[in-house]
C-alpha cells in the first residue's frame, strides 16, 4: 500500500516537469512558424498560387479570356517543339549565356582591382560608382544606349572623326548583348568582390615565393577560392538575362524576338493565346528552377584550396 501510494507520488511531481517540457517542444516549433507566417502567406498568394495557374492553363490548348477552363493535355507543350518558336528559345539562351560571359570576363578583373589592389579608402566610392546605375530606370538605360549605338549615335560620331568605318550595332543582337551587359554588370561585380575580399592574400605571396607567376596564381590559388562567388554572380545573371524584356525589345528590334517576348505577345498581343503563353512561361520557369537548383548545389560548395 506504501509502495502504490509513492508511485503516485513520484508520478504526480514528475508530471509537472513533464508537462513543461511537452509546452517547450510545442514552443520550439510553434514559434518559428508563426515568425514564417507572413512571409509564407504572401510567397503563397504571390507565388504559389499564380504558379500552379499558369501550369493549368497551360493544359488548355487556345484558351482565350473568359473561356472555360478545362485541362484536356499538352498540345501547348508540343507546339514549343515547333522550329519557328525553339528558334525564339534557343535566341533568350544565347543573349543569357552570350550575357553572362561578358559580365564574367568584365568584372572579375574589375572586382580583382577594386578588392585588391585598390586603396581601402576608395573601395566603398568605386562599388558606389558601380551600383549607381542600378538606382536609374531600366528603360531610361536602353534608351541611353539607343543615343549612342543609332546610325547618327555618339559612337558612330566618334568613328567618324577618327576617320573609322560606321558600326551597324542598332537593332542587332550585339546591341542587345551591349545593353544586358550593361545592366547586369554591376551584381557581377558586387557578387565577385564579396568573394575576393575574403581571398587569403598569404597563399598569392606563398605561390609567388615558390616561382609562380600571376597566371598561374591566379588560376590555381585566387579561382579555387572564389570559384563559390563565380558561380553565383554567373547564375544570378543568367536567371536575370532569362527573363529580361526591355533590353532586346528596344536595342534589338522584331529581329531579336525572345522568349519573354513571345510570352508578352500571348498574353497581351492580338494572338491572346493564354494556355501557349502558359506553356511558355512554365518551361521558363522550369529553365530559371534549374538555374537556381544548380546555384543552391554549387554556390554552397566548399572552394578548393
Amino acid at each position: 500500500m506504501s509502495t502504490e501510494i509513492t508511485h503516485s507520488q513520484s508520478d504526480s511531481g514528475n508530471n509537472p516537469g513533464e508537462l513543461q517540457k511537452s509546452r517547450k517542444s510545442k514552443s520550439n516549433w510553434l514559434e518559428p512558424l508563426l515568425l514564417l507566417a507572413p512571409a509564407g502567406i504572401w510567397l503563397v498568394l504571390l507565388l504559389v498560387l499564380p504558379t500552379l495557374i499558369i501550369i493549368e492553363l497551360s493544359l488548355v490548348p487556345g484558351i482565350r479570356p473568359g473561356d472555360v477552363v478545362n485541362p484536356s493535355g499538352f498540345d501547348n507543350y508540343i507546339k514549343i517543339l515547333d522550329p519557328l518558336y525553339l528558334q525564339v528559345i534557343w535566341r533568350s539562351l544565347f543573349f543569357a549565356v552570350g550575357t553572362t560571359i561578358i559580365c564574367l570576363i568584365c568584372g572579375l578583373p574589375i572586382a580583382y582591382w577594386i578588392a585588391v589592389n585598390a586603396p581601402p579608402g576608395w573601395r566603398n566610392l568605386l562599388l558606389l560608382a558601380f551600383v549607381l546605375p542600378l538606382w536609374t530606370s531600366s528603360l531610361l538605360r536602353s534608351y541611353a544606349w539607343i543615343t549612342i549605338l543609332r546610325p547618327t549615335g555618339l559612337l558612330n560620331t566618334l568613328l567618324a572623326n577618327f576617320g573609322l568605318p560606321s558600326l551597324q550595332l542598332l537593332n542587332r543582337s550585339p546591341a542587345v548583348l551591349i545593353g544586358m551587359s550593361y545592366s547586369l554588370l554591376p551584381y557581377m561585380v558586387l557578387i565577385l568582390y564579396a568573394s575576393l575580399e575574403k581571398l587569403d592574400k598569404r597563399l598569392l605571396e606563398a605561390a609567388a615565393d615558390l616561382g609562380a607567376n600571376r597566371l598561374q596564381t591566379f588560376w590555381r590559388v585566387t579561382v579555387p577560392q572564389i570559384i563559390t562567388g563565380i558561380a553565383a554572380g554567373s547564375f544570378l545573371v543568367f536567371i536575370s538575362a532569362m527573363g529580361d524584356f526591355i533590353n532586346p525589345e528596344l536595342l534589338g528590334g522584331a529581329s531579336s524576338m525572345t522568349a519573354a517576348r513571345l510570352i508578352y505577345n500571348q498574353f497581351l498581343g492580338a494572338a491572346q493565346n493564354w494556355g501557349f503563353g502558359s506553356a511558355l512561361s512554365s518551361t521558363l520557369i522550369l529553365v530559371v528552377s534549374i538555374a537556381i537548383a544548380l546555384l543552391i548545389k554549387f554556390g554552397e560548395a566548399a572552394p578548393k584550396r
